[in-house]
């Protein structure tokens, strides 16, 4: 049976709204990455087959195949294509099976998967936005069809409801969420602190690492924020943080280990993809890690490390009382609260720390899941060489 290997896995430092990286621009910000795994693996970019990133609301300095553009302003050959994936908050998860599944296939034995998101410089929705005003249609993906709304009527389809209708439909408190929120930015802080983020981080200038952690907060503070939604339960500090930054993962399979003398350091174990409620939105996680489990003939048992996005805490808090997943193995060096979410680049992010994370305490196993829009949830499980 074919392999897909990761050979390199790095990502940028994750800038804070209005920090360090919002005012980089989003190919300049991939090609940082770009530039930097390439370098990293001793490959000649050249060999390279594909470049495949995730990134969304691509408008502006995103649009126009952001993966293409990222590649060559790192200066990388220009016989090397890119292709630029969108499956919301999973995008660059999602690049990351559609290489691997290249690779698994036989069709191509080098690819590159990553992805990029500047929040701060095209804030979330606004593609959009931008491209609905002017042809005078209605705002939003779903509003004005008729088969949508034959299906799921007029109901609000948002991320911050998503996550209030799991709140309520699994009995999750604001002070649960915020417990979690806080246990998050303790363990992200450590993290920083101990060193772990230092081999998978490559500095852009003078941000040299993770910008979103808080040191002070407290649940005292937390405490004091009004919801989101007037009598929700979801505020700013149990929510992902607005993000900017990059990711890369250089994919091979067995001719190219070969061939230019590569080490492996994991392999593919198992890539699915699974839909659920989108309404609901954001608990696809659960029946996808199910699905996952099944068709690897594995249990939660199994694995050592799990990095689920944390887009809201009641997403983890669900999918941690639906598995029965020890919180120990979960996020364990934080999550988006504390680390933050740039959209596009999470995937990728997430799959970098966990491969990092298993290298450093000898684990075998990890599995990776994100809650995604329209009701998805990527899956992937790798295992540590």
């Amino acid at each position: 049976m074919a392999e897909a290997y990761i050979v390199e896995a790095i990502r940028t430092p994750v800038g804070r709204r209005n920090g360090g990286l919002s005012a980089v621009h989003p190919a300049d910000l991939g090609a940082h990455a770009l530039k930097a795994l390439m370098e990293r693996s001793g490959v000649d970019p050249a060999a390279v087959e594909d470049v495949v990133l995730g990134c969304l609301d691509t408008v502006g300095p995103q649009a126009g195949d952001i993966a293409r553009t990222c590649w060559l302003a790192a200066g990388l050959p220009e016989e090397v294509p890119g292709v630029t994936v969108d499956r919301q908050c999973g995008s660059s998860q999602q690049a990351l099976h559609f290489a691997a599944q290249a690779v698994l296939s036989g069709t191509q034995d080098l690819v590159v998967a990553g992805g990029v998101q500047n929040m701060s410089m095209v804030p979330i929705a606004f593609a959009s936005r931008q491209a609905a005003a002017p042809l005078g249609l209605t705002e939003g993906p779903y509003a004005g069809s008729a088969g949508w709304r034959a299906r799921y009527g007029d109901q609000p389809v948002n991320q911050f409801h998503g996550a209030e209708l799991i709140a309520e439909k699994w009995g999750i408190t604001r002070r649960d969420m915020e417990e979690f929120a806080l246990r998050s930015h303790r363990r992200a802080v450590r993290a920083i602190d101990e060193g772990r983020f230092a081999r998978e981080i490559v500095p852009f200038g003078d941000v040299t690492t993770d910008e979103g952690p808080r040191r002070d907060t407290s649940l005292e503070k937390m405490a004091g924020l009004n919801p989101v939604v007037e009598g929700g339960r979801i505020t700013a500090a149990v929510s992902s943080q607005v993000s900017d930054g990059a990711s890369a993962v250089l994919l091979a399979g067995e001719r190219a280990v070969r061939e230019h003398g590569l080490t492996p350091r994991a392999r593919i174990h198992h890539l699915s993809v699974r839909g659920e409620d989108p309404i609901r939105m954001l608990s696809a996680p659960i029946p996808a890690t199910a699905y996952a489990l099944k068709k690897a003939g594995m249990t939660l048992d199994d694995i050592d490390l799990v990095e689920i996005n944390e887009a809201f805490a009641p997403v983890v808090l669900a999918w941690l009382k639906e598995t029965g997943a020890d919180p120990e193995k979960v996020n364990v060096n934080g999550g988006a609260i504390a680390l933050g979410h740039p959209l596009g680049a999470t995937g990728t992010k997430l799959a970098v720390t966990l491969l990092h994370e298993l290298e450093r305490t000898g684990g075998r196993y990890g599995l990776q899941t994100m809650c995604e829009g329209g009701g998805q949830a990527n899956v992937t499980i790798i295992e540590r060489l």
